[in-house]
């Protein structure tokens, strides 16, 4: 377990879990975690997808949070991040041929990794671009998956120096000359300062999620290829559809943070004029990455998903700020 999963001292594994690797789409090796439940009562399993960029062991602290709460929790890296296998010569590169490459890799985790080793219900907790595959798949997911809970899906991109319809056209054109494998913009060896950063207010989950990458610098990515981005909005496009929306049935929560400097909060609240199955629910002032964000954002986002899903007592766990100062 320790070669494939890294600890450091503020970012311990929680629990023994289950890990391992699973042949993906095309084979390609992708690394997954099975943690159990340590409450006395299961209540099911919670498959946590995650955001672009991210890794198993960014998400520990949320982890626990959820075991401790009863469920079980089964979670994966994307193909081309964390510990799963790259997919270009210059591992750095956040890239993908296809988007269905993702929804394939999720389809295979349900069947060949949650299903026989986790237990019922299934639910799909999802952050950002974990979001928008789980949003994609969904008309899918009916005879899986009991419930949804999207955290910041990526809809869309806001704060960028130039705009969206701007980054979407060099991004085609990337792909229409050949040059899809390449980043869109430079590299930097380091995410960027705290101060004014689009992520979280938290100082000491960013500083945590930090040291993380710099005692494991091979589960960092740098910024999207023109591929990943012209995949990325195609999907966005056709999953904001209204008749994609209406073939999920699956009852789900979106969790809108509404100080989000990646995704504009007016696309998720359009994603949920238009979802007869999803009910928006915001986050005032919290940034994008609900799960590291400071606890009287993350406690409002767990608070919403303990009472959401199937067989959970919201009040079996308590995430309030108060709580945690007093911990």
């Amino acid at each position: 377990m320790t070669t494939i999963l890294h600890s450091t001292p503020d970012n311990p594994i929680p629990g023994k879990p289950q890990v391992g690797f699973f042949d993906g789409a095309g084979e390609r090796k992708i690394r997954y975690a099975v943690f159990k439940a340590t409450a006395p009562v299961t209540r099911g399993t919670i498959v946590l997808l995650q955001g672009r960029n991210e890794s198993i062991e960014k998400y520990f602290e949320t982890i626990g949070d959820l075991t401790a709460a009863g469920f079980w929790v089964a979670t994966f890296d994307w193909r081309g991040q964390g510990g799963s296998e790259r997919l270009l010569p210059q591992p750095g590169r956040g890239h993908v041929e296809h988007f269905a490459d993702y929804e394939r890799d999720l389809s295979i985790f349900l069947e060949q990794i949650v299903l026989p080793d986790t237990r019922l219900p299934f639910s799909i907790v999802a952050h950002s671009m974990g979001a928008l595959v789980a949003l994609s798949l969904a008309p899918m997911l009916a005879s899986r998956i009991d419930r949804m809970v999207l955290l910041a899906p990526f809809l869309g991109l806001s704060g960028q120096a130039i705009g969206e319809p701007g980054i979407v056209a060099i991004a085609t054109a990337m792909r229409w000359f050949g040059l899809g494998s390449l980043p869109v913009r430079g590299d930097k060896e380091r995410q960027s300062p705290f101060k004014n950063n689009p992520l979280t207010s938290d100082s000491r989950r960013y500083a945590r999620n930090l040291a993380v990458i710099d005692a494991c610098p091979h589960l960092r990515i740098g910024p999207p290829t023109g591929r990943w981005l012209s995949e990325a909005f195609r999907v966005i496009r056709r999953t904001m559809r209204r008749e994609h929306l209406t073939r999920i049935i699956v009852p789900t929560v979106i969790l809108a943070p509404t100080a989000d400097g990646l995704v504009p909060y007016l696309a998720m609240e359009y994603l949920a004029s238009n979802f007869r199955a999803g009910h928006l629910i915001p986050i005032d002032g919290a940034r994008h990455e609900l799960f590291q964000e400071a606890d009287r954002y993350r406690a409002q986002a767990f608070a919403a998903i303990l009472a959401f899903l199937p067989e959970t007592d919201a009040e079996e766990i308590d995430l309030s700020p108060q709580t945690m100062e007093d911990a």
